[in-house]
């Protein structure tokens, strides 16, 4: 019996050993400033904000950005806002990824997207920048388009040429009102990503 817990405990020990604790960068991007913080085109700040609140997590700032961490069932995410302004987000996000020596595969970008409708999810693994500029310069900076991304529909809504004032435009009343639930669904997600891995993630979340 003690041979049979000795060697138990051994082997414990051996699949800690080969499995450390598993690291994930999740960045949101936005731009810095009190005028940009309730804008659409902070979305990815909204997200991290939101899951900082409910998990009463701090974030601090740092090197290229405000970064807070959460450790989940043996995940450590690593939250990161990068204070580079959106058109340079890749350079902090490249910076965290091997400060904290995370891999690519670990790393998911919260972003909003003109494309889907208001509040829509989409999780994808790779894809182009489609004319984001914060997408734009993590994929110069990475120097691939294959990595992982958490799309939120801000829809549209805006006539030609508005385009710049619409996704630096505040969230209207009725956005507002319906956030708190898609935020909520955003939190879930990102855990999931970690817990369950990418392909899970995308299966359960995407469309709703």
């Amino acid at each position: 019996m003690w041979q049979f817990l000795s060697n138990l405990f051994k082997n414990k020990n051996q699949l800690e050993e080969q499995d450390p604790m598993k690291k994930f960068l999740i960045v949101g991007l936005g731009n810095i400033g009190e005028k940009y913080e309730n804008t659409r085109h902070n979305i990815g700040f909204k997200v991290l904000d939101y899951f900082a609140k409910q998990e009463d997590i701090t974030f601090t700032t740092d090197k290229l950005g405000n970064v807070a961490t959460y450790k989940l069932k043996g995940r450590t995410f690593v939250f990161l806002k990068p204070s580079t302004y959106m058109n340079l987000s890749g350079k902090a996000v490249l910076y965290w990824l091997t400060k904290e020596k995370i891999p690519l595969e670990n790393l998911l970008v919260v972003t909003d997207d003109l494309n889907l409708p208001f509040g829509s999810i989409r999780v994808k693994t790779k894809g182009s920048d489609g004319g984001h500029n914060g997408l734009k310069d993590i994929q110069d900076k990475l120097n691939t388009t294959k990595y992982n991304r958490f799309r939120f529909g801000i829809s549209d809504a805006f006539s030609k040429g508005r385009q710049v004032d619409y996704v630096l435009g505040e969230w209207t009343t009725e956005e507002n009102d319906k956030l708190k639930e898609r935020l909520d669904i955003a939190v879930e997600l990102i855990k999931s990503f970690a817990l369950s891995g990418i392909n899970n993630t995308m299966n359960a979340f995407n469309g709703k």
